[in-house]
């Protein structure tokens, strides 16, 4: 088991998506979506300086299924995370928007989209570097109500590990820290949505959230 750590530059509750019951890394992070397997844990810790949240703990997921994006765009299960541009936020940060046409992939309209609701070519290349997302049904998604990290999975020397990166990009840590963190979150038992992304509350959407 490994853990795959890093931090939520933007947290729109669009990468990752924890709503309708999975939280789905579709977008972005193609290296983690290129490499962690069932049974890693992907970990989004805060920003510093757009939410000054460094030192928390934004997401939690242990991945439980690998997908590609033909088979997520169809799967009845992820209907409900096809963006609706006019419907509520949730549905505004759809992250179902990928799938292939004769080869070529189309992306529907959505948070990654041009503001003119054109694809947005630069988008499509980061995404799709990787034809692989992943999915959880064990997680926990803190959002706005980020909790601080515990002291034991922060660094006790410049050689130790850390479970909040310093910079963009992600880090890999050791099956001990994998598992010790494993045993701080289920000991918490609280799984599912507990806070609402931190974009929320700077829209007002028609539709709700």
């Amino acid at each position: 088991m490994k853990l795959y750590t890093y931090i939520v530059a933007r947290d729109y509750g669009f990468a990752p998506n924890p709503f309708d019951g999975f939280c789905t890394l579709a977008t972005c992070k193609p290296h983690i979506r290129s490499s962690a397997a069932i049974g890693d844990w992907v970990v989004g810790t805060g920003a510093k300086i757009k939410y000054d949240l460094a030192g928390s703990l934004i997401y939690a997921m242990k991945v439980d299924e690998v997908m590609e994006f033909d088979s997520y765009w169809n799967d009845s299960r992820f209907l409900g995370k096809r963006p609706v541009m006019n419907g509520s936020l949730k549905q505004l940060y759809g992250d179902n928007i990928y799938h292939q046409l004769d080869g070529q992939w189309i992306q529907v309209n959505s948070h990654h989209s041009l503001e003119t609701g054109q694809p947005n070519q630069r988008n499509i290349s980061h995404d799709t570097k990787v034809n692989r997302l992943l999915i959880a049904r064990k997680f926990v998604y803190f959002g706005s109500a980020a909790i601080p990290i515990p002291d034991l999975f922060r660094p006790y020397s410049p050689t130790s590990e850390d479970l909040c990166c310093l910079r963009q990009g992600h880090r890999v840590l050791s099956n001990a820290f994998a598992t010790a963190f494993e045993y701080w979150i289920d000991s918490r038992a609280e799984w599912g949505v507990l806070g609402m992304p931190l974009e929320f509350k700077s829209y007002k959407q028609v539709g709700g959230i």
